[in-house]
């Protein structure tokens, strides 16, 4: 049995502890939970009759020894500090998007973790949807020939509700915008797609809400292959969410995947049919009922036997780190309004600064 702990009991735990504390997958279990917000932790150790705590040294101090892992879903400029300052207990971490928000950061973590001996696992539960796996076996297959042109869009719906519901929602020192939250996943699935970048060029603005960052933002990305990228970014959709899509154009087909949450197969052609081809749109047609899709299950399923089996994580801290330099590179490239390289110094990227 792995054994799983929350630190952070904000809104990303509710889906954590559904999965873990629900009992959905074989060989897991939740164990406690940790939140400086006292009220939030104890909903969730009453929820689950587990032990609650408000500071995650006492919850290892009093049952280290009964946890395995810690999920680490506080604010995203606070996972660098929650796994520098734990990993001296031993256990393995689960780090929801984006794992840092700087590469010094990411880089301090990756150590840390090498160092104990510990993996690093970084949450992309979207890479484990179904027609996003079939469309990365398609590009491992060589089906599409040479790649052309990769696009993501994220048309979200986020009021000034949901950033005034915390104080750090929307702040360049604990969250930055559109990019780094809801589109991180969808910039990963275009990297993992499409390979290691070249240079962006990125314009952003904040349209309809009161935040420090960008609520809508695009972005032009050059990889290293000649294939171009188009990132689409917004949380000013109104008055609901409308997709979560990734296409990718090639010299011998075509894939689209829509929905809200790249979960949904809209278009599947190939100039060379295969017998599979013709049920594909049906087989993988199923849209989850909200953003966060079908993934997590998957994706925890794939801790467990990592941990257990010691297989290698398919996204740990190095893979992690990949698309956070993509994001501090757009990020670069709206202060500078330049084309940026990659590999690169930021100077003016304001993520991850008080």
């Amino acid at each position: 049995m792995v054994r799983f702990a929350l630190v952070g009991c904000g809104r990303i735990a509710k889906k954590h502890a559904e999965i873990i504390g629900g009992k959905q997958i074989q060989g897991a279990e939740l164990v406690a939970v940790c939140d400086l917000i006292v009220d939030r932790a104890k909903t969730y150790g009453e929820k689950y009759n587990i032990p609650w705590f408000s500071d995650p040294h006492e919850m290892m101090v009093a049952m280290g020894d009964r946890i395995d892992v810690l999920n680490i879903l506080t604010e995203s400029g606070n996972h660098a500090g929650n796994v520098l300052a734990l990993s001296r207990y031993g256990k393995h971490f689960v780090v929801e998007k984006p794992m840092a928000l700087t590469i010094d950061d990411a880089d301090s973590m990756i150590r840390a973790c090498d160092a104990a001996g510990i993996k690093l696992f970084v949450v992309k539960q979207n890479r484990y949807n179904l027609p996003v796996q079939k469309l990365r076996s398609a590009i491992e297959e060589e089906r599409f020939g040479k790649i052309v042109m990769g696009t993501v869009r994220v048309r979200w719906c986020r009021t000034q509700k949901y950033y005034d519901q915390d104080a750090w929602r929307g702040t360049w020192a604990m969250d930055g915008g559109v990019f780094t939250n809801q589109a991180s996943h969808h910039i990963d699935l275009l990297e993992w797609m499409l390979g290691e970048p070249e240079s962006v060029f990125a314009k952003s603005t904040t349209s309809l809400v009161n935040i420090e960052a960008e609520d809508t933002g695009v972005a032009l990305i050059k990889f290293r292959s000649g294939a171009l990228g188009i990132v689409e970014a917004t949380t000013a959709t109104r008055p609901k969410d409308l997709e979560g899509s990734l296409s990718i154009l090639g010299e011998k087909g075509t894939v689209e995947i829509g929905g809200f949450a790249v979960n949904e197969m809209k278009i599947w052609n190939f100039a060379e049919q295969r017998d599979e081809d013709a049920s594909i749109i049906n087989d993988y047609r199923q849209n989850p009922p909200n953003v966060y899709g079908f993934g997590h299950v998957a994706y925890l399923e794939h801790v467990v036997s990592s941990i257990v089996d010691g297989k290698k994580a398919l996204v740990d801290g190095l893979e992690g780190r990949k698309s956070l330099e993509l994001i501090m590179a757009i990020y670069e490239s709206i202060e500078t309004n330049r084309e940026v390289s990659l590999r690169f110094m930021p100077k003016q990227c304001r993520l991850g600064k008080i």
